[in-house]
């Protein structure tokens, strides 16, 4: 409602004042980014201030995004053999919840797509466009999975492009051929993976391989084995690079989507990379390519951890921001694969199933503060221009009982500071300057 409040007023304003284009101004356009959001519990409860500001900014914006990283069922669908991790489901009314909290547009490919299969997949998406949330990166196909997803707003019209790089290999989408039907799925952004190795360590990784019964090939300076790519170089070192094909391919969709639409947020869910904070290389180069194809905003997610922010030929690049809801440890329930990879038996249940992933708390996520801390990033632009970014801390509650944690709200100003000077330091790399403007950050704009 409070979108549709601040689109009558516009539209009155305009009336008064013979249109936008009597002062020669574009209308400011406000976006509020989030990371990954694992929701099994109801956001529309809750009543603190420091929530309730937090949701009227999400509200406030033009356009809200997030990443729906859990499937969306009535459990009418078997789990898959293999997961991306948990096998991630809620309530289908979850969805309202997102649409509660204002938000508009939500990514769907991620490494837990395919984790109640074909038809969880599907499930997902009918119940967030049931919801009135418009969705992108899985479908039917690999076209629709592909294609850019539109959002109708006063203002302007909003592309919403998603992809992961991070995939279980039965959740990826396919084509039709033969007349066999197209596989449903998500859309992926493969790469690889290239390791540089001394001589000396080339000719033991040879050997190794040839001991195994593999074939080594007959260029004494290049291995192929297990999916990886071995060459002799100086010294150490590992480079990524994105899938050639795939990389054509969604870049036809960006330059198509900016003919369609004002803004293009292309997103994608990434684990990849050197450490939870720092992305691969892959990434960067895809992420300049997309802008590069017509983006205005690029999205990463998935570490849960925020990454360094780029402002590249003038657009906003997020490599990641971190997590906005993150519900995982509140599951309904659990398949019988979750419960054996820790040995639990039949009278185990999901609370125990935590306690020994988490060996009690004291390891993993629990004890990881950067996992519960994160941003709500706002660009704001005119006439397609980019005129600022605002990033406005959010706690997830570190340290709360595990029903309480992984609810977001906005941060004190103790744990501002520090959320803000963590994002200062791993987007220097980036040449990205960030000030603390009393607890918000502002990135200075050149």
């Amino acid at each position: 409602m409070g979108k549709w409040r601040t689109a009558s007023l516009f539209a009155c304003l305009l009336l008064v004042t013979g249109g936008a284009g009597a002062q020669n101004t574009a209308p400011e356009f406000t976006m509020a980014l989030t990371g990954d959001s694992i929701i099994t519990r109801a956001l529309s409860v809750y009543e603190e201030p420091a929530y309730l500001e937090m949701i009227e900014m999400i509200r406030g914006a033009d356009v809200a995004f997030t990443n729906l990283e859990v499937l969306l069922h009535d459990y009418e669908m078997a789990p898959a053999a293999r997961s991306g991790g948990t096998w991630m489901r809620a309530d289908p009314k979850m969805a309202d919840e997102l649409a509660w909290a204002g938000f508009d547009l939500v990514a769907m490919a991620n490494n837990h797509s395919g984790d109640y299969g074909i038809e969880g997949l599907l499930a997902t998406i009918k119940h967030t466009r049931d919801a009135g949330i418009v969705g992108a990166g899985t479908g039917g196909s690999l076209t629709s999975a592909r294609e850019a997803k539109f959002l109708e707003t006063t203002k302007a019209r909003v592309a919403l492009i998603s992809m992961s790089s991070t995939i279980t290999p039965h959740s990826v989408a396919g084509r039709s051929r033969d007349d066999i039907p197209a596989r449903p799925g998500l859309s992926p952004l493969r790469f690889t993976t290239t390791h540089t190795v001394p001589l000396d360590t080339m000719e033991k990784l040879r050997g190794a391989v040839t001991a195994l019964g593999q074939p080594v090939g007959e260029n004494p300076e290049r291995l192929s084995f297990s999916g990886e790519t071995y060459v002799v170089g100086d010294a150490l070192a590992v480079r990524t690079s994105p899938d050639e094909d795939d990389l054509v391919e969604i870049a036809a969709v960006v330059r198509n989507a900016k003919q369609l639409a004002d803004y293009v947020i292309v997103t994608i869910h990434a684990h990849e990379g050197p450490n939870r904070m720092e992305p691969a290389e892959f990434l960067v180069t895809f992420a300049h390519a997309m802008i590069d194809a017509g983006a205005d905003v690029f999205v990463g997610h998935g570490p849960h951890a925020l990454r360094g922010i780029e402002v590249y030929e003038g657009k906003p690049i997020f490599y990641s921001l971190g997590d906005f809801v993150f519900q995982n440890e509140t599951l309904l329930r659990l398949p019988e694969e979750n419960y054996q990879a820790y040995d639990l038996e039949a009278n185990h249940h999901v609370a125990d199933f935590n306690d020994r992933r988490y060996d009690g708390g004291t390891r993993g996520f629990p004890a990881t503060p950067e996992i519960w801390e994160s941003v709500i990033a706002m660009p704001t632009f005119r006439g397609g221009e980019l005129v600022s970014i605002k990033l406005h801390p959010i706690s997830l509650q570190f340290g709360s009982p595990a029903w309480v944690r992984g609810r977001p709200l906005l941060a004190n100003e103790e744990l501002s500071q520090k959320i803000l000077d963590d994002l200062i330091r791993v987007s220097a790399p980036f040449g990205t300057t960030i000030q603390n403007d009393d607890g918000t950050g502002v990135v200075v704009l050149r």
